[in-house]
């Protein structure tokens, strides 16, 4: 934000979660925030992950990101990647995934972007039954890849990836991708459906997705 402007104030309040939805409160920021969490993007590659937005409120939001130092536009490439300040936002939409997921009503057939799901995961892994383990799991979907990492302390860590080294690549849509996750058919019958495609070891996977689960305590 540059000086001398003046936030917008949607909350006339002294609470510091006000605050923060002063910045990030408006409908579809914080999933345009979800979007940039792991690369930057240009406007249809963003707009792509959130198919019910607007072209109009879509730019507004990055505007608003942009104003308030949560993201910044490369008008080179035409790029918007979050600043540091955006980066901090992820344990909030870890947390309100977890959230969430107490609540009846989920229903996970409607559209789920691929980073939705990256997110999700880290958020949803049963960390004691992670602990020790150490995987290298790759996923692709369209334009986008990830690499998720398990290192042995329960903790997923993702970064995208155009070139994916990893023990077993899942690929598919945002969706399918969620049910070989979270679902409860084996991979090997998902993928001979053809719902995914699996490449590598296949056993691994299996145990790895294992781990998921959409219902936490």
């Amino acid at each position: 934000m540059k000086d001398g402007e003046k936030m917008r104030i949607r909350y006339d309040e002294g609470c510091l979660a006000a605050h923060a939805l002063n910045v990030v409160g408006d409908r579809w920021a914080l999933l345009v925030v979800r979007e940039l969490m792991f690369a930057a993007k240009r406007f249809q590659v963003i707009r792509s992950g959130l198919p019910g937005i607007t072209a109009g409120v879509l730019t507004q939001r990055l505007a608003q990101l942009v104003e308030a130092g949560v993201a910044r536009h490369d008008p080179n490439t035409g790029a918007y990647a979050l600043t540091e300040s955006g980066r901090d936002l992820f344990p909030v939409l870890q947390a309100i995934g977890r959230w969430g997921a107490k609540h009846p009503g989920h229903d996970p057939r409607r559209f789920i972007s691929p980073t939705a799901l990256m997110i999700s995961m880290t958020a949803m892994i049963d960390r004691t039954a992670a602990q020790g383990r150490h995987i290298t799991a790759g996923f692709r979907s369209g334009h986008e890849g990830f690499v998720m990492r398990l290192t042995g302390d329960g903790i997923t860590r993702i970064e995208a990836a155009q070139e994916i080294e990893a023990d077993f690549v899942l690929e598919g849509d945002g969706n399918n991708l969620a049910a070989a996750v979270y679902g409860s058919t084996p991979l090997a019958e998902l993928a001979a459906a053809g719902t995914i495609s699996l490449t590598g070891h296949a056993a691994a996977a299996q145990r790895f997705v294992n781990l998921f689960s959409l219902r936490r305590d």
